[in-house]
């Protein structure tokens, strides 16, 4: 029988990591500091209310240089992000099953996973300078993005401190959606127009990353009483309930910018 640990010995083997890959481990500080993303999180809300009353009387800053560049970096971190994670995710689903990717963590160990986790948790307190660029620049402010931020940046850090097996596809699919809407970012700043199409499919896959980790939540609790199966209720539930308000709220997004437009549309045509 194929086990966790043979199959993790296996793609060590198959995938080697680069020599930037191989940096010093910050696991050790970010497990023990990890409770200070709550404290981040309050601040980050703290900065909203105080950002947006200070622009209240004056007139939106122009920032266009600023943010093309902000969102190429973020755009080219996150596609190196997401083709090393899903090389690594995807070579580990084909050589086990599913159920290795979102139980067992002895992948975490491998260095790849470590370097990118390690970066994934610290670029979410480095992605909370979207909202800064959204304030200044006077641009609505709407609740799931500031929900998202602030809960993105506490509960990865909590399942960075706990190993939750399951977070190694949260990081991957987030990395790959992020490859995708900071490059669209990067074009709109640029006022490159890219299809019509473009905006709704970055939007659609958000909505699926949040459907996916919701169902990733649920055969994790299916899971949860194989032997070895490293997962505990906490964990289960927070990313459940937090997976399933994304989903929801994204979903409401989806709707109320790209379904409504076109049935209120249709209406007047006819």
């Amino acid at each position: 029988m194929v086990t966790a640990m043979n199959i993790s010995d296996e793609i060590e083997q198959i995938l080697q990591p680069y020599n930037f890959e191989m940096f010093q481990d910050l696991r050790p500080f970010l497990e023990e500091y990890w409770a200070i993303s709550f404290a981040i999180a309050l601040i980050y809300l703290l900065l909203i209310f105080v950002g947006q009353n200070y622009m209240k009387a004056r007139k939106g800053f122009n920032l266009q240089g600023s943010l093309i560049l902000w969102s190429f970096c973020l755009a080219v971190f996150s596609i190196l992000g997401a083709v090393r994670t899903w090389v690594y995710m995807g070579t580990l689903l084909l050589r086990g099953s599913l159920k290795h990717t979102v139980c067992f963590t002895n992948f975490i160990n491998h260095p790849i996973i470590k370097f990118w986790s390690c970066l994934f948790v610290l670029s979410k307190i480095i992605e909370l300078g979207d909202t800064a660029f959204i304030i200044l620049r006077k641009r609505p402010l709407i609740f799931v993005h500031w929900y998202h931020h602030s809960t993105v940046l506490v509960y990865t850090s909590f399942g960075y401190r706990y190993k939750v097996a399951a977070g190694g596809w949260f990081m991957t699919m987030n990395y790959g959606v992020h490859a995708i809407m900071y490059t669209y970012y990067t074009l709109k700043a640029a006022k490159v127009k890219p299809p019509r199409w473009f905006p709704m499919f970055v939007t659609s896959l958000q909505v699926l990353q949040m459907f996916m980790g919701a169902i990733i939540g649920i055969l994790t609790f299916i899971w949860r009483q194989e032997q070895g199966c490293h997962t505990t209720a906490e964990e289960l539930f927070w990313s459940f309930i937090l997976y399933m308000t994304y989903f929801l709220l994204f979903a409401q997004y989806f709707h109320k910018t790209y379904i409504i437009p076109r049935i209120k549309a249709k209406t007047k045509s006819q």
